[in-house]
């Protein structure tokens, strides 16, 4: 490759010497098609191609001078420019550690600081001009874009469109896997992990399967758990106590400065997740050295917009239900406050449930993060169905799930209050001790890590 071109203004540009790809394709779930053909979808440049993709992804391909990358919310991918004296290197990973690792390798660690790192916004194909000097702009492409408030109002047809929808998805992932590999499902009684593992049987009950592969692990420790109880509760309603195991966990072992540095940020509510992710996950290594598949309901609650708004003052219910996805991606990435270090929302914060797997070994798989589900939510008419009214929002969630696993499984599922993952493994007076108040004591910790 020419180390300079001319543009067509005069300026001296250098062209990007080396494009150093870390991404491993089999981190890929592609439901649909061939990697390669995924790639080249995304190595095409349009974004009705990669639409196309129903999957869990993250690719990056390059097409002459143009490097493009494209993600769903459930695999990060990240990007790094570095300057060497033969020219510009592109640095393409899931995280920051391996970007840093690499820079080391070539002799370039002197370069890194975690905020030149870029991740990838999901739901976007971005373009890189393969120049490197000025440093090239990303160029995005929104490759998903649903239609919102299509479906009609009525609950029980919406239901049944969005479980079925998460049905249709874990069938598909299922034909790919053996007959005989065990699958865990991340459980705490709630509605989104209940409402997996119920289609997860019925699905496997349906191919004939032993029901025995699959198992609901749910996190206990010395203090009171919550979730504990409620699994426990759920599965007996349901007549699926058979699929429970209870991991328990030291409390001493809840460590949330190694959850800073798994998940490489700092907000306190993506750390707190990630704490007891990372607890459950170890306890489940541990226990089964060889298992690989873990099923989780992380994207639920952003799906049917079930989060406390009155906790955030920048949300008001209006932002929420008139802003495109905007628990799924934040502000959209032409907003003062996305982060190019982070992105926004779902796309930011599912670094919780997927590095404590990725970290361990498993193989995840989000369903309810997937486009093809998150299109059916979006299509909810939110607005019509609760009128602004804070209370109806929470409730629709229930109501809707309840509705769509009953009809798509036949199954009555118990609805619990929502309780966040962290708030459920411990007590609130031992959660209270157990991590810092202010997000300030998260930031200095992930600082020291790259220091």
């Amino acid at each position: 490759m020419n180390p300079t071109e001319q543009a067509s203004q005069g300026t001296v540009y250098q062209t990007i010497a080396k494009v150093v790809n870390l991404m491993d394709p089999s981190g890929d779930i592609i439901l649909n098609m061939a990697n390669e053909e995924a790639r080249e979808r995304v190595e095409s440049g349009d974004p009705d191609a990669v639409r196309g993709i129903d999957g869990q992804f993250a690719i990056c391909a390059q097409e002459g001078r143009k490097v493009r990358m494209a993600r769903s919310i459930g695999r990060p991918m990240r990007y790094f420019l570095a300057k060497q004296a033969d020219g510009p290197c592109l640095i393409v990973a899931e995280t920051m550690q391996q970007i840093q690792t690499k820079l080391e390798q070539l002799g370039l660690g002197d370069q890194f600081h975690p905020s030149y790192t870029r991740m990838v916004p999901a739901h976007y194909l971005v373009e890189l001009e393969l120049v490197g000097c000025p440093d090239p702009n990303p160029k995005y492409d929104r490759f998903f874009t649903p239609m919102r408030n299509r479906l009609p109002r009525d609950l029980d047809a919406i239901g049944e469109a969005y479980v079925g929808q998460l049905a249709s998805e874990c069938d598909r992932w299922l034909s790919g896997l053996d007959d005989r590999e065990p699958i865990g499902v991340l459980f705490s009684g709630g509605i989104d992990s209940g409402a997996i593992l119920i289609v997860l049987n019925h699905l496997i009950l349906q191919r004939g399967q032993a029901p025995t592969r699959l198992k609901a692990f749910t996190l206990g420790t010395d203090d009171q758990s919550l979730d504990a109880s409620q699994a426990h509760e759920f599965l007996s309603r349901c007549g699926l106590s058979h699929l429970w195991e209870l991991m328990q966990v030291p409390s001493s072992k809840l460590d949330w400065r190694q959850a800073v540095r798994w998940i490489e940020d700092y907000k306190p509510l993506d750390v707190q997740s990630a704490t007891m992710a990372i607890a459950l996950c170890q306890a489940i290594r541990d226990a089964y050295p060889d298992w690989k598949f873990l099923v989780d309901g992380d994207g639920g609650d952003e799906n049917l917009k079930d989060y406390p708004i009155e906790d955030n003052p920048e949300l008001t219910i209006r932002s929420v239900l008139n802003n495109l996805m905007l628990y799924h991606e934040g502000w959209g990435v032409h907003a003062i406050k996305h982060s190019l270090v982070y992105t926004g929302g779902q796309s930011r914060g599912h670094i919780r449930t997927w590095a404590p797997g990725n970290r361990l070994g498993f193989v995840g798989f989000s369903p309810l993060a997937l486009p093809s589900v998150i299109e059916i939510s979006e299509g909810i008419p939110f607005i019509e169905l609760t009128n602004w009214d804070h209370d109806r929002l929470y409730d629709l969630k229930g109501e809707v799930v309840r509705r769509g696993v009953q009809r798509v499984t036949g199954v009555e599922m118990p609805i619990y209050p929502k309780r966040r993952f962290q708030h459920g493994a411990v007590s609130e007076t031992f959660f209270a001790g157990l991590f810092p108040k202010e997000e300030r004591e998260y930031r200095d910790e992930f600082l020291s890590q790259f220091s």
